[in-house]
């Protein structure tokens, strides 16, 4: 009999053990003597559900191991072992071999932990593997084991679209990582190994450099996971085992995602302390004289340089190298915004040449947001970078979509259709920061918009929520929202994150003149952009056009499969449509 699809066996957890009776006799070769992933999984009513995700040669040796051995040693095992409402998916195919088990149990993590409904994923390893017989298979049987799973729990096991397009997913430390990424990866760890057995003390920093897309957060997510597991009491690799280590980042969007895929993995505490949270709470919180090993800061080009409310030092960075022995700082430079966090070019060159002379620069330079072919990507690079607008390609040799509008509405009405089709996934409308906006109302109480002759939307989280529409939105980004479809969103908003279509409103602070892209800041709303920034010679230099220029970097770099625009400016408006006729 072919097995060509998966086989799943739903039974209760610590009663019968494996209750083989219910095992068609066609499938226990599949079931009991090859290799299984299975799902172990408990529901509370109010707390949502706790999952374990294993693989094993052997189920029935491994599930007495779990009930008699493993609960006496973990509480994860020891509170699925005492629940009476405990059940098992146990899944086979013919085609499973160990390293096939191993990547579907590490994919089934990376979905799970994506799941609204799951408030605990318990796995203490990730297992990516490289090429095997029948590694082109995977992906399809897993999509077939997940359509099956559905069956038997569509709350647990939503449709994949729905997780692939969640921010938790695009963040999941369970991605299989690129062989750059893996390289990366491996040279950090070993850094670090390296700097706590030799007590090297504080203020190493390693500087991992990538353009928006590269897959940065991605690399820092892993990263962060994996030391945490290797930090555990029955950890094998003795110089980390035990450490702390600290995810950081000034982003309150990414935040929320980093919080809850820690909260899910049980990493977000580290002897009482959070270890996910933004640089001013964590150098207030943590003096000089007890550092910390390993501190990660995701998008560090947001630092402040300067002086803020809660922040009164001089500089973040100096103040995190002088409080954990190892830094891993992110940085782009490309995608700096405000005025406070810039660096003078003197400064970033002397950072840089030393950290490169320690041996601890990585650069990542593989895009692997934009899902457009190299002709296209270049279009957009040329565009942002070299502020000049190329011929596009008559097609995209991966159909990346590129298209300009007329109108703000029209703009609108496309990015409405991408949204409301499956297919189609997350899509939203987003601006350059030329229309006022506080986080508070307008000084007659009404919401901020952004406006152009007659036609408005609502400009950034300015919707307002019922408390039913708050709780169900906490723990999402901005673009997972509902609500936010009615939105248009800034650069503030969405930074670190991607849409599968970005709908760009490039407003009147960027204009076409002579043949090249140019920027007004008296028509940007931006101070942080405008205001001109202070050095520590007391000298105040405008660094307004690199700011708007990163910012359309930002803006331009979020769509994974098509970027619509619309410009205000007549000039560029007219000169990208020029291009889409050469497109089309």
């Amino acid at each position: 009999m072919s097995h060509l699809r998966p086989i799943i066996y739903e039974m209760g957890y610590n009663k019968d053990v494996i209750n083989q009776d219910i095992i068609k006799e066609d499938d226990k070769k599949y079931i009991l003597s090859y290799p299984t992933v299975y799902i172990v999984q408990d529901v509370d009513r109010h707390a949502g559900y706790s999952v374990y995700v294993g693989e094993t040669s052997d189920i029935k040796r491994r599930t007495i191991e779990h009930i008699s051995i493993d609960s006496k040693e973990r509480s994860d095992w020891r509170e699925l072992a005492d629940s009476e409402s405990a059940e098992m998916y146990v899944i086979g195919h013919e085609h499973f071999n160990k390293s096939m088990t191993l990547d579907i149990e590490n994919k089934m993590m990376q979905y799970l932990a994506s799941v609204d409904v799951v408030k605990k994923v318990n796995n203490r390893r990730t297992n990516q593997q490289n090429m095997y017989y029948s590694y082109d298979e995977m992906e399809e049987i897993f999509s077939k084991i997940w359509r099956k799973l559905r069956t038997f729990d569509p709350k647990l096991f939503p449709l994949e679209k729905t997780i692939r397009d969640s921010a938790l997913f695009k963040a999941s430390p369970f991605h299989k990582l690129t062989e750059e990424q893996l390289a990366a990866k491996d040279k950090i760890m070993r850094r670090i190994e390296t700097n706590l057995a030799n007590k090297a003390g504080v203020g190493t920093l390693i500087v991992v450099e990538g353009d928006a897309g590269s897959g940065k957060t991605v690399l820092m997510s892993s990263l962060f996971y994996e030391l945490n597991q290797l930090a555990k009491e029955n950890s094998e690799t003795q110089q980390l085992k035990g450490t702390s280590q600290f995810l950081l980042v000034n982003h309150d969007q990414q935040l929320t995602v980093y919080e809850e895929i820690a909260k899910k993995l049980d990493i977000l505490t580290h002897d009482g302390q959070k270890t996910v949270l933004k640089p001013t709470p964590f150098i207030n919180a943590h003096p000089q004289e007890e550092p910390v090993d390993v501190v990660i800061v995701d998008e560090a080009h947001l630092l402040l340089t300067q002086g803020k409310q809660s922040y009164t030092g001089k500089n973040q960075l100096d103040d995190l190298l002088q409080r954990a022995r190892v830094v891993v700082a992110v940085f782009d430079r490309k995608q700096i915004l405000s005025r406070e966090q810039y660096w003078t070019p003197e400064q970033l060159e002397t950072l840089l040449a030393k950290v490169k002379s320690e041996g601890n620069h990585i650069a990542l330079n593989k895009q692997l947001r934009i899902n457009a072919g190299q002709s296209t990507i270049d279009w957009i690079r040329n565009l942002v970078d070299l502020k000049t607008i190329g011929t596009l390609p008559k097609k995209d040799s991966k159909g990346y979509e590129i298209r300009f509008f007329n109108s703000p509405d029209e703009l609108q009405k496309a990015i409405f259709e991408k949204a409301q089709n499956e297919d189609s996934g997350i899509s939203r409308l987003l601006a350059t920061f030329d229309w006022p906006y506080s986080g508070n109302r307008d000084n007659e109480g009404q919401p901020w918009y952004v406006k152009i002759g007659d036609w408005q939307m609502l400009w950034n989280l300015q919707s307002k929520l019922t408390r039913q529409q708050k709780r169900l939105n906490k723990g999402l980004a901005w673009a997972e929202q509902p609500q936010t479809l009615n939105e248009v969103g800034s650069t503030f908003t969405i930074q670190g994150f991607d849409l599968n279509y970005a709908g760009v409103i490039i407003g009147p602070s960027v204009k076409y003149r002579n043949g090249r892209i140019v920027f007004d800041k008296s028509q940007s709303e931006n101070s942080k952009a405008k205001q001109r920034r202070s050095l520590d010679s007391g000298l105040k230099i405008d660094v307004s056009e690199e700011m708007l220029n990163n910012e359309l970097n930002v803006l331009l770099s979020r769509g994974v499969n098509g970027l619509y625009i619309y410009a205000v400016d007549d000039a560029l408006r007219a000169a990208l449509q020029s291009e889409e006729i050469k497109y089309e």
